[in-house]
C-alpha cells in the first residue's frame, strides 16, 4: 500500500478518526531557483551538473554568493533542503583556486560527520581533483592522523575532538591554522544549553589560535528552523552573521494529524496510554507496508515499542530485522549498520529517540509517528522532516500523552501552527563554563597581561584567580600554564558527567562483550542492580553496577516485564540574588543559586501489554549533586493552617506538575531543560514553596526568565485547571501522582494567590 492509499484508509476509519483533533494538509511547495556565481571554478560547476544540479535553489545561490564575498552567515531551512551545498561549493572553489586553502567542518555527532564526509567525497570524485578531505575523530587510526594534519584540505570533526584533540596540539596543525579559510558549523540548533555554551567557548579558543597564526576564517552555520538562528550563530561564533532563511527547496504534500487517545475513564479523566496507541498505529503501518519512523521521548519508551513491534514481524526462525531501534547508548558500529539497512530499504520501521532528529541520510521514509509531543515546535518539524525527504507525499501523526502540554497542543492546534519555533539558549559567560575554557586557552597559548578572552572585561580577574590557585604563573607580563594536569580532559562539552558507563554482557561466561554505554546521570534510573536493561528489544538483567569502575554487568533474560525507577530530588538554596512581590500579592518570588541532590530509591516492575505494576524493589546508589540557578514562589503564610496537610500536599504536587509542563511553552525551551520541585514546608522559606530550576549545571538563564514573568505561569495554571473537564483532578491537569481532591484545593489556593481576598 502506498502512503497516499494508507492516508485514504485512515480517513475512512471511524475508529481512528474519532480520536483526531486536527488533520491539516500542508500543500506541495514548488522550487525557487537562483544562479551560481560566475566566478565559480568550472570544475565545481561540472561536478554539480554530473550530480544533476544545473541551478541552485534560491537559498543556496544566496549562501554561496555570501561565502565568496567573505561574509559570515547562517542558513536556516527545513530538513532535506540542500544545506550541504551551501558550504561544500565555496569550500571546494577556494581549494581549487588556492591549493593551500583549508577548511574545518564541525558536526555534533560522529554519524553526521561520516555521512557528510561521504557527500563531500562524492563531489571531489566528480571533479577528479587532488582535494583531500578526512574525518578526524576518536575512531581515526593513529597511523592516519599525521597525514591528516599535514595534507588534509578539509578536516571533518566534532566539537569534542576540536576541544581535546586539535586545539591543545595546534603546533602540529600549523598548515590548517595558517590557511584556514572556512569554518562550517552544521546543525547549530543542537548546540543549546551546556553543549552550546561550551562550544561557544571552544570557538573563542579556535579564533584566538587562528589570530596567533594570522588567519581569520569565514564562519558558515546551518540550522533547522528555530526562533533565533542569527542570535544563536552570533553567540556561538562571536561574529556578526548574515541570515539566509528564504527556503527555495521543493517539498511534497504533508498530512499532519493530531491524535488524542480515547478516554477510558471519564470520571477520572484517564485516557488510553500514548505508548499503546502508538503501538497500534505503528503496527498498522507495518502491516500495510508503509516504511515509517517512530519517535519516543525516552530510551525506555523506544525499547518497549521495539519489543512490541519486533514480536509483530518475527519470522519462524526468530528474525525481526524489519524493525530496528536507534538511540544514544548503542555502539557506533551498530548505529552505522542500522543507518545502512535503512538506506537500503531493508528496515520497514525504525523506533528512535531524538538521536535520528539530526540530518543523517536514512533514505526514503513515508510516515512519521511521534509517541508524545516532543516538547518543542522545532523538534516536531525536525522529526516530521525525516519522512517524505524526496518530495513525496508524507504523513505525520502526533500521538498525545496525558500531560498538560500535550493536551494543550492537540486541543489548540492553532497555537502550534501560529507560533514560531523555540529559541535555542546558550550562556557562554556562565562562570562555571568560562573558567574551564580560560584554563584550556591558557594551556594552548599564554595570556598576555591585559589580554581579554573574547573581549570579556573580567578576564584579568579570572587569570589572577588561577594564579592564586597555582594553576597559572605570571612571568614578564604573561600568564603561563603551570599545573600538571591536562585541563581539556576535565571538561565534558555535552554534560556535567565526567564519563560514560559501559554495559558488559556476561551471558556467555567465556566471552564478555561490551554492548552499549550510558551517561552517568541516566545510569541510576536504568542500570541499577536488578533493573531490566533493554537493547534493540532484547532484555538483560543488571547483575552488578560498579559505580567506581563505571561498568554495568548484564545477563540476557526473557521476562514478561520491564522496570522503571523513582527519582527523589531535594533542593537547598545556596544564595538568593533578589526577591520581590507584586503589589497587593501575597506571593513572594525570588531567584538565586541552588544545590540539587537526586537519588534513586526504588524501582517498579511493569508488565508488558497491560502495564500493571507487579511489585517493587529498593535501589542503593550514591546521591548525585548539581549546582544551578532557580526561581521560586513562596506561597502566603497561613495556607498550611487553612488546609489540612494531605490536601495541601496534593495541591502542591498538582501545581508543580502544571508548572513543569506549562513553563517550556512560555520559555520556548525543551521540557527536559527545566525541572520543578515543591516543599509543603520549605527549610529555607519556612512556607509552602515551588522551585523551578535549570536542569544544566550553572544554569543557562531559563529560571531568570521565569522570574521576570511574575504571575504569568500561575495564571495559565489556573486557566488549564478550570478548562479541564474532569471532576476532581486527572493526569491531564494535576498529574497522576496528585491524590484525591487536588484540583478543588489547588483552585482555591490559586484564587487566594492571584486575587487576594478571594476565598
Amino acid at each position: 500500500m502506498t502512503v497516499a492509499e494508507y492516508i485514504e484508509h485512515l480517513k475512512n476509519s471511524p475508529e481512528f478518526m474519532k480520536n483526531v483533533t486536527s488533520w491539516r494538509v500542508l500543500p506541495e511547495r514548488r522550487a525557487k531557483y537562483g544562479n551560481f556565481p560566475e566566478s565559480l571554478e568550472p570544475g565545481v560547476l561540472e561536478a554539480l551538473r554530473r550530480k544533476g544540479i544545473d541551478r541552485p535553489y534560491s537559498h543556496q545561490a544566496r549562501a554561496i554568493g555570501l561565502a565568496l564575498q567573505g561574509k559570515d552567515f547562517v542558513v536556516v531551512t527545513p530538513t532535506a533542503s540542500g544545506k550541504t551545498l551551501c558550504y561544500n561549493v565555496p569550500v571546494l572553489d577556494a581549494i581549487l583556486k588556492d591549493e593551500s586553502a583549508r577548511a574545518l567542518y564541525l558536526f555534533p555527532t560522529k554519524a553526521l560527520s561520516s555521512d557528510q564526509a561521504a557527500e563531500l567525497y562524492s563531489m571531489i570524485e566528480s571533479i577528479d581533483c587532488s582535494v583531500k578531505a578526512y574525518t578526524y575523530d576518536g575512531d581515526t587510526p593513529a597511523s592516519a592522523r599525521t597525514a591528516i594534519r599535514q595534507a588534509g584540505h578539509v578536516v571533518v570533526t566534532n566539537p569534542d575532538m576540536l576541544h581535546q584533540g586539535i586545539l591543545p596540539h595546534h603546533a602540529k596543525w600549523i598548515k590548517l591554522f595558517e590557511n584556514l579559510r572556512y569554518v562550517v558549523i552544521d546543525e547549530i540548533h543542537a548546540y543549546r544549553g551546556v553543549f552550546g555554551s561550551n562550544l561557544a567557548n571552544v570557538i573563542r579558543r579556535l579564533r584566538r589560535i587562528c589570530a596567533f597564526y594570522g588567519s581569520d576564517p569565514v564562519f558558515i552555520c546551518c540550522s533547522a528552523t528555530i526562533r533565533n538562528p542569527r542570535e544563536l550563530a552570533e553567540g556561538l561564533t562571536g561574529k556578526r552573521m548574515e541570515l539566509v532563511d528564504e527556503n527555495g527547496a521543493p517539498a511534497g504534500e504533508r498530512h499532519v494529524v493530531f491524535y488524542n487517545p480515547p478516554v477510558v475513564n471519564a470520571q477520572l479523566g484517564i485516557r488510553a496510554g500514548s505508548m499503546q496507541e502508538t503501538r497500534k498505529i505503528a503496527s498498522s503501518l507495518l502491516k500495510n507496508g508503509v516504511q515509517s519512523i517512530v519517535f519516543g521521548r525516552s530510551r525506555l519508551t523506544v525499547e518497549v515499542l521495539v519489543r512490541y513491534l519486533k514480536d509483530l514481524v518475527r519470522d519462524p526462525l526468530g528474525n525481526a530485522g524489519q524493525v530496528r531501534g536507534y538511540r544514544g547508548g548503542y555502539l557506533p558500529t551498530q548505529r552505522r549498520e542500522i543507518e545502512r539497512e535503512l538506506r537500503a530499504g531493508n528496515v520497514k520501521c525504525v523506533v528512535s529517540t531524538n538521536a535520528l532528529e539530526l540530518g543523517i541520510d536514512i533514505g526514503q521514509l513515508d510516515a512519521c509517528v511521534l509517541c508524545g509531543y516532543p516538547g518543542t515546535i522545532a523538534s516536531t518539524w525536525q522529526q516530521a522532516g525525516r519522512a517524505g525527504r524526496r518530495g513525496s507525499v508524507s504523513l505525520l501523526i502526533v500521538v498525545a500523552s496525558s500531560g498538560p502540554l500535550d493536551q494543550y497542543i492537540v486541543n489548540h492546534p492553532e497555537f502550534f501552527y501560529a507560533q514560531n519555533p523555540e529559541s535555542a539558549l546558550i550562556n557562554p559567560d556562565n562562570l562555571y563554563i568560562l573558567l574551564n575554557h580560560v584554563k584550556c586557552a591558557a594551556y594552548e597559548l599564554p595570556f598576555a597581561e591585559g589580554e581579554k578572552f573574547a573581549g570579556l572585561e573580567d578576564t584579568q580577574e579570572l587569570l589572577s584567580y588561577l594564579e592564586d590557585q597555582s594553576i597559572l604563573r605570571r612571568v614578564a607580563g604573561r600568564y603561563y600554564w603551570m599545573a600538571e594536569e591536562f585541563p581539556q580532559a576535565g571538561v565534558n562539552l555535552r554534560s556535567a558527567s565526567d564519563q560514560n558507563f559501559v554495559i558488559v554482557d556476561i551471558s556467555d561466561p567465556k566471552k564478555h562483550r561490551v554492548i552499549g554505554e550510558m551517561d552517568r546521570f541516566t545510569v541510576p534510573m536504568l542500570l541499577h542492580q536488578y533493573a531490566i536493561y533493554m537493547h534493540e528489544g532484547r532484555q538483560f538483567q543488571v547483575e552488578k553496577l560498579d559505580f567506581d569502575d563505571k561498568k554495568a554487568y548484564v545477563r540476557e533474560v526473557n521476562v514478561g516485564y520491564y522496570t522503571d525507577a523513582d527519582l527523589t530530588t531535594s533542593l537547598k538554596v545556596l544564595d538568593e540574588f533578589e526577591s520581590s512581590a507584586a503589589e497587593g500579592s501575597p506571593i513572594v518570588r525570588a531567584r538565586g543559586e541552588v544545590l540539587v541532590s537526586s537519588i534513586v530509591t526504588l524501582f517498579k516492575k511493569i508488565r508488558f501489554d497491560t502495564h500493571e505494576n507487579l511489585g517493587w524493589g529498593p535501589v542503593t546508589l550514591p546521591e548525585l549533586e548539581m549546582q544551578t540557578t532557580a526561581c521560586w514562589w513562596t506561597l502566603p503564610e497561613g495556607l498550611e493552617d487553612e488546609f489540612e496537610r494531605e490536601p495541601m500536599k496534593n495541591a502542591m504536587v498538582g501545581l508543580a506538575h502544571l508548572i513543569r509542563h506549562i513553563a517550556p511553552m512560555h520559555l520556548m525551551c525543551a521540557p527536559q531543560d527545566i525541572n520543578v520541585v515543591y516543599h509543603v514546608k520549605d527549610a529555607y522559606t519556612g512556607r509552602p514553596t515551588i522551585y523551578l530550576y535549570d536542569s544544566l549545571p550553572g544554569g543557562v538563564g531559563l529560571s531568570d526568565r521565569v522570574y521576570e514573568m511574575d504571575r504569568e505561569l500561575l495564571l495559565r495554571a489556573r486557566e488549564l485547571l478550570l478548562s479541564c473537564k474532569c471532576v476532581d483532578g486527572c493526569p491531564g491537569c494535576v498529574g497522576a501522582a496528585a491524590g484525591h481532591g487536588a484540583k478543588f484545593t489547588l483552585i482555591q489556593i490559586l484564587n487566594r494567590i492571584l486575587e487576594p481576598g478571594c476565598k
